[in-house]
Order: C-alpha cells, then structure tokens, then sequence
C-alpha cells in the first residue's frame, strides 16, 4: 500500500513539473511544450509559423498576408544565430526564419499557446522544433 501511495506521489510531482521552455535570440524567440509539439513562439508566448509559399530565404508573404499573417521581424541590430537566420523583406526590414523559413504571427490568435492559425489554407503551419 505505502509502495503505491509512494508511486502516486512521484507521478503527481512529475505533473506539476511546467513544461521545459528553451529560449533563443536572447528570448525573442522561445521553444514551448503545446500540445506535445515543442512549437516556436515570440517573446509574448504567441504561436509562431510557417508558410509553404515561402522558401528557404524568402518570404512571400505582403500586403494583406502580411496583415493577416504578421512577420516576425528582426532589430536593425540583430544577427544570426544556430538554425535562425534573417530574410531580408521589400521594404528594407528583416524578419527571423527559422531552418531558413520565415517566421509569422497569426491575427486571430488572441492568447499565449493559441493555435488557431495551423492548417489555414492548407498552407500555414506551426513552427516546430
């Protein structure tokens, strides 16, 4: 009996364990445990993207994508780092990419750990880890 009190007790402590959360570019970008997918977010915990009309390096995503779909756009003064580089934009910014995707912030997600944006069009999808 002790021995399962004893169990019971190790399991609920692994539980009350917060997901391991690893941060990149000094916290512009995080890595958290949604759904058992360690998925990209922002600084503000809001689920990053992907675009399959994108490519290594490029972004295609303006105009109203860019308003539906918000880059993640980077400092004048950042710099890459490991897997995350920067894709220079039209208008002279640069935005973060991840593995040379660029990265993109969704309009309807409202709270942290929101995923409302994977699957949209067939086309957008959560960034992983």
């Amino acid at each position: 009996m002790l021995s399962k009190l004893l169990a019971g007790a190790a399991v609920l402590a692994l539980m009350a364990v917060p997901a391991m959360a690893a941060e990149y570019l000094g916290g512009a970008v995080k890595s958290t445990d949604i759904g058992g997918k360690m998925v990209l977010t922002d600084a503000n915990d809001m689920t990053l993207y992907i675009f399959d009309n994108d490519e290594p390096g490029v972004t295609n995503c303006y105009d109203q994508c860019a308003i539906n779909w918000p880059p993640l756009i980077a400092d004048a003064s950042a710099t890459p780092e490991g897997e995350f580089t920067l894709v220079d934009r039209t208008d002279g910014t640069k935005m973060w990419a991840y593995k040379g995707m660029p990265l993109y912030l969704w309009k309807d997600d409202v709270n942290p750990g929101d995923v409302t944006g994977d699957g949209v069009g067939g086309v957008w999808h959560l960034a992983v880890e």
